[in-house]
């Protein structure tokens, strides 16, 4: 039977104790042809049709970032159905997507059904439900407002791919992605969904779920949601906010979706695994990202799904789509590869560097003839073409090197763990090769954050600041704020630097040095490199390793232990949720955002779509012959979108 609400018998006392959420807006994934058309298809929830449902077709988004433009409605009949006829032609670059509201209720805005087609040709028939709403709301976390979804490109479109992982448009069901390994039966992402889409059809069947879900989504100091698509947006942005009363939702009638989750999880996020041909992944270190959202990923181990295989170093490097896929030619070999680490980077010129620590196992697992030089630096194009020579540029004394980056002058810079110095390529050139000894003991992280070169080190408790042509600055290195093994650094758009102090880790360069354990943290330095505070606890932070500003400068943690992210306030407290003060933790204090398709974690990253990349590095329970990781893994739609640079040529 067709139905706008239909209900349940079930005492209200006891529902009135499980609710207390929030209404969530939903967003359908869809690939749109521009020009005028036709969109048909079927709105159903809580198992059934919805009648008289208006559905209207919208745009959104393009390079400019222009807001939603409604193109056409329609109306559902008692199947559920409806045919939107579009009025308006698409705007060239725009992201089509559809709502459903409920025009039975007295508080029609309140229900609202989203799918989000995407930016090319649509099917000929979809289905929007509860499904296609938290795909698209997750998704599209970062673009939807009470105005509607807008943005620019490519973070926008990108994230209308994303979309499709996470749900079939067509059919309203579950996206390949999603459904399958190393998803799927693999993690809890696929019941933590189904618990979501859940809560709204708890929505559909009743108005008390509704006024419940809009509550529960209700972010601190934020008005409420005027409607689920809208709700649902906010529990994708703040994930640990009112997790048992949207856990009670997701528990009441119908409960359609399964499996979903039996206990309360410690924050409604959705990550998704990626692991490219299934092949080929062993150790991913860490990322760079692109102008138009392609990740491109470094490795350290060859690949073999046997653990107790001994391996040696990678020659491969990888690039994934902005949906996680690899795209054709990856992986990409040559060019000196050989056991990178954590270094990679995108030069002005749109080229790629890594750096060639040298991982593989100990002779004889990885034979004495085979072990990497430890001595190197390769660099790539855009498409994955070789540039530097078999043995990769070893000009500048490179030794067991780490840390890549290059500066917006194109200088490149890297992290000599094995011989306490950096070094650097004037303007990229390999020939004009220097190497400078700073004050630190094992260099690891470096970053440029607009005015000067930042490198840690682990031994030292340090950071050296340098300007851009390798003149350290007098009160180089720093040290206090908590340091303690500093790894990863990052920079927000401002030029404020964060540290992540592991208070453990110490590598093979190619010695060990003695273990002298301190307190896991990060660290917050002004642009000059003066120390502003510190050390920063709590947030789930085990063993920090990676370390990655989002595009509000708020600060996200990857740990080398614990399968969790962490996230902080940055040194804007105005992005914050409020009361925050920077160095605050956002993320749930004992448990971070925990993902139990994590492994150990090492690079952390995020695009312009906001989701937050991790590298699973290492296995959780490593041999240390063969201990690397085989996904990377992305958190959908959970930080504010971060656009990397555009090439200078």
């Amino acid at each position: 039977m067709a139905h706008g609400f239909r209900s349940f018998s079930f005492v209200a006392s006891t529902a009135a104790l499980l609710l207390g959420a929030m209404t969530v807006p939903v967003t359908v994934p869809s690939t749109v042809s521009a020009g005028l058309g036709t969109i048909s298809g079927h709105v159903r929830g809580a198992g059934g049709p919805l009648e008289s449902f208006a559905v209207t077709a919208w745009s959104a988004g393009d390079d400019s970032g222009r807001p939603a433009q409604a193109l056409g409605s329609g109306t559902t009949d008692t199947d559920g159905r409806f045919v939107v006829n579009l009025d308006s032609p698409r705007p060239p670059g725009s992201v089509l997507y559809l709502l459903a509201e409920n025009t039975v209720r007295s508080d029609p805005a309140s229900l609202v059904l989203a799918s989000v087609l995407g930016s090319g040709s649509w099917p000929a028939d979809v289905v929007v439900n509860e499904r296609t709403t938290v795909a698209s709301s997750f998704a599209m976390a970062q673009f939807v407002s009470a105005e509607g979804i807008s943005g620019s490109n490519p973070g926008i479109t990108n994230a209308a791919g994303m979309v499709h992982n996470l749900v079939d448009v067509e059919a309203g069901d579950l996206g390949a992605v999603l459904l399958s390994p190393p998803n799927g039966g693999e993690t809890s992402t696929l019941a933590a969904f189904n618990s979501l889409s859940n809560m709204l059809g708890a929505c559909v069947s009743m108005r008390m779920p509704c006024d419940a879900l809009l509550d529960a989504a209700t972010a601190p100091g934020q008005p409420r949601p005027v409607d689920t698509f809208r709700a649902m947006s906010e529990i994708a942005r703040g994930p640990a906010n009112a997790v048992l009363p949207l856990f009670g939702i997701s528990m009441l009638p119908p409960r359609a979706y399964l499996p979903a989750l039996d206990l309360p999880p410690a924050a409604w996020t959705l990550a998704l695994r990626f692991n490219g041909d299934g092949r080929s992944l062993a150790g991913p270190g860490n990322f760079a990202i692109d102008e138009d959202g392609y990740i491109w990923v470094n490795n350290n181990y060859q690949y073999n799904a046997d653990p107790r295989v001994p391996v040696c170093g990678s020659d491969l490097l990888f690039k994934f789509s902005p949906t996680g896929q690899f795209v054709p030619g990856s992986p990409y070999s040559g060019g000196g590869l050989s056991g990178a680490g954590f270094g990679i980077t995108i030069d002005p010129n749109g080229d790629v560097w890594v750096g060639n620590y040298g991982f593989a196992a100990q002779p004889p697992g990885c034979p004495e003839d085979q072990q990497p030089p430890h001595n190197s630096v390769s660099k790539f194009t855009s498409d994955g073409q070789p540039l530097s020579p078999p043995e990769g540029f070893t000009a500048g004394a490179i030794d067991w090197p780490q840390g890549t980056i290059a500066d917006p002058d194109g200088n490149i810079w890297m992290a000599n763990c094995g011989s306490n110095t950096l070094t650097r390529y004037p303007n990229g050139d390999p020939s004009r090769a220097e190497t400078l000894d700073v004050g630190l003991q094992r260099p690891f992280g470096m970053v440029d954050n607009g005015s000067h070169v930042f490198a840690t080190g682990m031994r030292s408790h340090s950071v050296a600041v340098l300007d851009r042509d390798g003149t350290a600055l007098p009160h180089s290195p720093v040290t206090g704020g908590g340091m303690n093994n500093p790894m990863g650094i990052a920079s927000d758009a401002a030029g404020n630097v964060w540290v992540a102090n592991s208070g453990i880790v110490q590598l093979p360069c190619p010695d060990i040095p003695g273990l002298s354990p301190g307190i896991a943290s990060i660290t917050l330095l002004n642009p000059d490199g003066t120390v502003r505070g510190g050390p920063y606890m709590g947030g789930g932070l085990t063993i920090p390793w990676g370390i990655a500003t989002d595009g509000d400068g708020n600060v996200w943690v990857a740990n080398f232990g614990g399968k969790r992210l962490s996230n902080f306030c940055g040194a804007d407290v105005s992005t914050c949720p409020p009361g925050m003060a920077s160095g605050d933790p956002i993320s749930p204090a004992v448990t971070g955002y925990p993902f139990d398709g994590l492994e150990r974690n090492t690079g952390v990253a995020v695009d312009p779509s906001g989701n937050v990349w991790l590298a699973n590095n290492w296995l959780e329970v490593p041999i240390q012959t063969n201990p690397g990781g085989h996904e990377i893994v992305a958190y959908v739609g959970l930080a504010a979108p971060l656009q990397s640079t555009a090439p200078a040529n």
